[in-house]
């Protein structure tokens, strides 16, 4: 599902790359592999023999680069990117990255994606110090970090300043010799780095934007690592040792592209082992397999495949329909999703249909879907999840920051079952899905966060523990 209708949204992609011609027009391509990751500003910051330049803007990457003099001005060999979307921070130019930082000695460019746990305490701490930030994002206090840092030598300051925050933060950081590339101790979000034909080296949030422009994957990030990339090549440090991987399960499940591959793993591969295994688990009898456009389809695929029913295109996506925000009236929310999906209904009529989707988050959208199906003539609608219930807050960033606006916090399966009106729902468990995955690793859960499920963080909450533990004691049903 897009993300207007799903209201679960990552919070950003970054892309970089040192050593070619055409730096931010490859930039400009990488961010357009990612554009699913952020679609509300983006950004790109040049570096022409050591002058820093950035271009960044409100919207679409499209829509931000729609004047090509925006790009033609960034020359250089060297750029960094940023498609965003917010989990922390309002909606405001302001806060749209790379940002920028010139001070009397130096100058430099960040990018972030994530979020950190201890924003708050980290920036009273530095307002306190006289620090003056000019954004409300998270993203800007590790720039005021590692210029406060006594440390004599820059990559002190920046190892340093990265041991101060806590969170999910994969950095490029751009200064005037050097790209840096930084993920956190449990490598929460992706990052993998590739090399170009001509010996350039680009760092991107996915593998699919290697695709694009030509480059072949070297590795990733690994958890806890800096990365250095200047004319000399590639160096690889650490700036902790205590590392433990815990990348995020709804990079499989939902935001990664299917084509990316983190960790060794295909994302659709694991998305088809996802749907066998939720088949394995399905209880009920049913005609046909209907996945939801379009981050279920490869989850439904493998559902078929081990059940031995057919897949049908019972849902219908419209592709073109522009972004929307919510709408005043129930009917007008309604007819939104209507725009954007349409049930066949010579497809689904008399059938009784297996609706396979990624998750649950409100519960709304199933909801809507579900009456699609039915009145499209269904005889019954089976909703299978290929995740676990979502039932816990993301820290680490991913836009979900409550447990009241999640229906599996606050009901139980039968009772979300009867409200999005469906005639059984099946969630994947937690040890099929991280059996699905299957990254090969030691670490507890298969390398993976699964917190969202369960409500067992890899790390302390630091600034949201008190009002986590509070939600912890109170049920709100947005469902009267």
């Amino acid at each position: 599902m897009t993300y207007e209708v799903k209201s679960l949204n990552e919070e950003c992609g970054v892309f970089g790359i040192w050593g070619h011609p055409d730096a931010a027009k490859l930039t400009y391509f990488g961010l357009h592999s990612l554009q699913h990751r952020g679609q509300e500003g983006a950004g790109i910051l040049s570096n022409d023999q050591g002058k820093l330049k950035r271009h960044r803007d409100m919207g679409l990457l499209s829509e931000v680069f729609k004047n090509p003099a925006n790009l033609d001005k960034l020359a250089g060999t060297g750029a960094i990117g940023h498609v965003r979307y917010a989990t922390a921070g309002e909606a405001s130019v302001d806060n749209i990255q790379p940002f920028l930082f010139r001070f009397h000695d130096m100058q430099f460019g960040l990018a972030h994606n994530g979020n950190l746990t201890n924003a708050e305490s980290l920036k009273q701490e530095l307002e306190q110090r006289g620090a003056i930030f000019s954004s409300t994002s998270d993203s800007e206090i590790l720039a005021h970090l590692i210029r406060r840092s006594h440390n004599p030598n820059l990559m002190g300051k920046i190892k340093e300043a990265l041991s101060l925050v806590k969170g999910g933060f994969a950095y490029l950081l751009m200064f005037e010799d050097k790209l840096i590339a930084a993920l956190d101790p449990n490598g929460f979000r992706p990052l993998s780095i590739g090399k170009m034909t001509n010996g350039a080296v680009v760092v991107s949030s996915e593998t699919c934007a290697f695709e694009v422009i030509g480059a072949e994957w070297i590795r990733d990030v690994k958890p806890g690592e800096i990365v250095i990339i200047d004319d000399n090549g590639i160096q690889y440090d650490s700036y902790t040792n205590d590392t433990q991987l815990a990348i995020c399960s709804m990079e499989y499940i939902y935001f990664a592209r299917p084509d990316s591959n983190i960790h060794g793993v295909n994302v659709h591969t694991a998305r088809k082992r996802m749907g066998a295994q939720l088949a394995r688990e399905f209880k009920h009898e049913a005609d046909i397999v209907v996945g939801v456009p379009n981050s279920s389809l490869s989850a439904a695929m493998g559902f078929a495949e081990e059940s031995g029913l057919p897949n049908e295109m019972g849902l219908i996506k419209n592709q073109y329909t522009q972004r929307t925000f919510i709408q005043p009236t129930q009917e007008l929310r309604e007819q939104g999703v209507r725009m954007k999906l349409s049930a066949v209904s010579g497809v689904v009529r008399g059938k009784r249909v297996v609706m396979i989707d990624d998750s649950i988050v409100r519960g709304t959208t199933s909801r809507r879907i579900v009456k699609l199906l039915k009145e499209a003539g269904a005889t019954e609608v089976h909703v299978a999840i290929a995740s676990p219930a979502l039932a816990y807050p993301c820290f680490y960033g991913i836009d979900i920051q409550s447990r009241e606006e999640l229906i599996a916090a606050n009901h139980t399966v039968e009772e979300t079952c009867q409200i999005i009106g469906a005639d059984s729902l099946t969630y994947l468990s937690i040890d099929g899905l991280i059996d699905s995955i299957g990254i090969e690793t030691d670490a507890p859960n298969g390398g993976l966060c699964v917190a969202y499920f369960d409500g067992k963080y890899p790390t302390p909450l630091y600034d949201y523990e008190e009002e986590y533990r509070r939600s912890l004691e109170e049920k709100t049903s947005f469902y009267k």
